[in-house]
């Protein structure tokens, strides 16, 4: 279709070459005329991109996608990330346009949908399956990570909990951690640290007036970290989460103040 449209794409190493017709050489207007043809000819592309960032080549694309979608062509956009890295995204001076895109937020997934996966696939009665799943809180790397150790292990036992949780803190916790600053850090302490997860008790506990604390809330909410009810209290979204927190903030500090 692009030989017979007269499009020579050999600059870009596409090892197309048509006879007479100048190599462009800038990709955005390549990529237009490429899209131009496939719509001629009842065609569309869908561009599906995983673990999207605010980075600058992500940034380069999307500006550029924006131009091709202003010219009413067929190519759709299907991007999943992380709600902060989304957020940052779409508040580009530039590309705005994403905040009217359709978005789907994805909860965590059900609890016995879970436990039923873990009874049929693996070597567990129906309650131990239940005490797995919720040992995961819907968090689907858990989900696979706590299903995998059980199933290598030949079935569930303190090894596999032990496991679990050594693998959760080096692939997940320990990259979300050092993206947090040391404020969120002190909040999030402060929410491990009081067992009522009540507001109150959290801002007493970290000496913190309300106007203080409830931006750090409303960050690590967006984050995922921590859920928020009307009631006033907080929770932790990630399994074990509260004990690698205490773990990290206190051993940090203790190394802290060695040093000094």
């Amino acid at each position: 279709m692009f030989q017979s449209a007269d499009i020579n794409l050999s600059f870009f190493g596409f090892g197309l070459a048509v006879k007479g017709a100048a190599p462009i050489t800038d990709i955005e207007i390549a990529l237009a005329k490429m899209l131009e043809v496939l719509k001629k000819h009842g065609k569309k592309v869908l561009i599906i991109i995983d673990e999207a960032a605010n980075t600058k080549e992500m940034r380069t694309f999307v500006s550029a996608f924006q131009i091709l979608i202003r010219k009413d062509l067929p190519v759709f956009l299907l991007m999943t990330g992380l709600y902060e890295n989304i957020n940052s995204l779409q508040n580009e001076k530039s590309l705005t346009f994403l905040y009217r895109a359709a978005k789907i937020e994805l909860k965590p997934l059900n609890l016995r949908t879970i436990a039923e996966n873990y009874h049929s696939k693996l070597s567990v009665d129906e309650e131990t399956a239940l005490k797995m799943a919720r040992l995961t809180k819907g968090y689907s790397f858990a989900f696979q990570v706590l299903g995998y150790f059980t199933f290598e292990n030949g079935g569930w036992d303190s090894k596999v909990l032990s496991d679990y949780r050594q693998y959760l803190n080096q692939y997940s916790y320990e990259k979300i951690w050092t993206e947090l600053s040391d404020k969120d850090k002190f909040v999030v302490y402060g929410i491990a640290k009081t067992n009522s997860r009540k507001i109150s008790e959290i801002r007493s506990f970290l000496k913190l007036e309300t106007n203080q604390f409830n931006p750090y809330r409303m960050r690590l909410i967006r984050k995922g970290i921590v859920n928020g009810d009307r009631y006033g209290y907080l929770s932790f979204t990630l399994p074990l989460f509260e004990d690698f927190t205490v773990d990290t903030y206190e051993t940090e500090h203790v190394a802290y103040e060695v040093l000094i």
